[in-house]
């Protein structure tokens, strides 16, 4: 389900102003629900990325639709921001350079495969998002991702490589799932 562009807006609005909570507060926005129309409400699950003059500053996200998708953009904002383990928590100072980026997750679907090669040819550059799934380990990329790994075999041993295993890894149990994303602005 696409979002309209008023909704991306009021999504846009909801994760600068969990950030700013958070600067002021050290929590993240709370909200309520019932002053959201339907589309913002329903359980969906997102990533919130930042940047700063062009370089990542944060990224967290569900990948899996578990809350409400205004809640669940309030709360991956702030967890971008401060809870990032790759980077300290961010500062007022780095507010206002900030860069924020919204994808919204369709649902996940298994892709049946019956060998690397095979899973490599199924792969979409620049369309799928990855979750790689290998006992408890599990990793994945977005859409977004293909801008840097533009090739199929390289995404795959990055994908990989972020979920602990070796980039040669390969077994019989590993699972892979795609999904699609809503970015913007």
């Amino acid at each position: 389900m696409s979002l309209n562009d008023h909704q991306k807006a009021e999504l846009l609005k909801l994760a600068r102003a969990s950030i700013q909570e958070g600067l002021r507060t050290g929590r993240p926005l709370t909200l309520v629900l019932q002053q959201y129309e339907a589309a913002l409400t329903q359980k969906r699950a997102s990533f919130v990325t930042l940047e700063r003059h062009g370089q990542l500053r944060g990224c967290i996200g569900m990948l899996e639709a578990t809350r409400p998708l205004a809640l669940d953009i309030v709360e991956n904002a702030y967890a971008a921001a401060f809870r990032d383990p790759r980077f300290p928590p961010l500062s007022e100072r780095e507010y206002p350079d900030l860069d924020v980026h919204l994808s919204i997750l369709s649902a996940a679907e298994a892709i049946d495969f019956s060998s690397e090669q095979d899973l490599i040819g199924q792969l979409r550059p620049g369309i799928d998002g990855l979750i790689l799934r290998e006992g408890y380990r599990r990793g994945t990329f977005l859409p977004s991702v293909w801008e840097q790994l533009a090739d199929p075999v390289q995404f795959l041993r990055h994908l990989k490589q972020k979920a602990g295993l070796p980039a040669d890894y390969w077994s019989d149990t590993l699972e892979i799932f795609r999904y699609g994303t809503e970015t913007f602005p």
